[in-house]
């Protein structure tokens, strides 16, 4: 078996976790980012090919010269604002970028893929738990690109014999236990990076947005989970699929 697997946006702040993660499973990540947002210090567990998702000729060289066993998938825009702002430049990286990996994978018989979602995908939730059959009802251009990705990648899945899975998850929190990487945002948005700069001193303060959700104080609430577990439950997603012809 071929240990190696292909990590788009590898050098990236989930995927370079998932390479971490990959390694102590026994496998060779190679990360395949054109460090646009990625970080090139965090690909310390395998080789680095800079590329874009949409350069099919690139793609093409590097899976044949690793000959990956499975494709994960995380090269993507993430700013949901910016998605409002800047729709085409979403559509284009997200979504034409995600057709030209699943050609490049079906190009070299990789069958193996796993992507990354979003729970954008639910749009504004009926519920305050989410359950994963929820109705997909997107709000945003970036909720639309992710399920676009999704459903491109069942369509290929049914034609030409992919096994996949898709991770739908809220915001990513934390850094590595180890403290080998972390949170390298060139310009960062998330909450929880700014709130520790407030900490520090590096700003003076945060500002809170939004006075009437259903909360106690009017402001939102949000879910995180631990940037580690969600790269341990991507690498364990990869070991499930393609048993007993599951898809995830």
């Amino acid at each position: 078996m071929n240990s190696t697997v292909l990590v788009t946006g590898g050098a990236g702040y989930i995927g370079s976790h998932v390479c971490k993660a990959l390694a102590a499973s026994g496998f060779t990540p190679v990360s395949y980012d054109n460090l646009c947002s990625g970080n090139k210090d965090h690909v310390r567990w395998g080789p680095l090919e800079t590329g874009d998702i949409r350069n099919k000729t690139r793609l093409n060289e590097v899976m044949k010269a690793y000959r990956p066993e499975a494709v994960m998938h995380f090269a993507s825009l993430i700013r949901v604002g910016e998605s409002v702002m800047k729709p085409a430049e979403y559509y284009d990286n997200n979504v034409f970028g995600t057709s030209c990996l699943l050609g490049a994978a079906r190009k070299n018989n990789i069958k193996k893929i796993v992507l990354s979602s979003s729970a954008a995908v639910y749009g504004a939730p009926d519920t305050g738990v989410i359950p994963e059959d929820h109705p997909l009802r997107p709000v945003n251009p970036y909720g639309h690109t992710k399920l676009a990705a999704e459903n491109m990648l069942r369509d290929h899945a049914a034609a030409y014999g992919f096994d996949y899975a898709i991770l739908r998850y809220f915001n990513a929190a934390g850094a590595d236990i180890d403290g080998e990487i972390g949170s390298a945002y060139r310009v960062d948005t998330h909450i929880i990076p700014l709130l520790m700069r407030v900490a520090a001193g590096d700003m003076k303060e945060i500002g809170v947005f939004g006075t009437d959700y259903p909360s106690p104080d009017g402001t939102a609430v949000r879910d995180y989970i631990h940037v580690q577990d969600l790269a341990e439950a991507h690498v364990l997603a990869m070991h499930r699929i393609g048993k007993d012809k599951a898809r995830l």
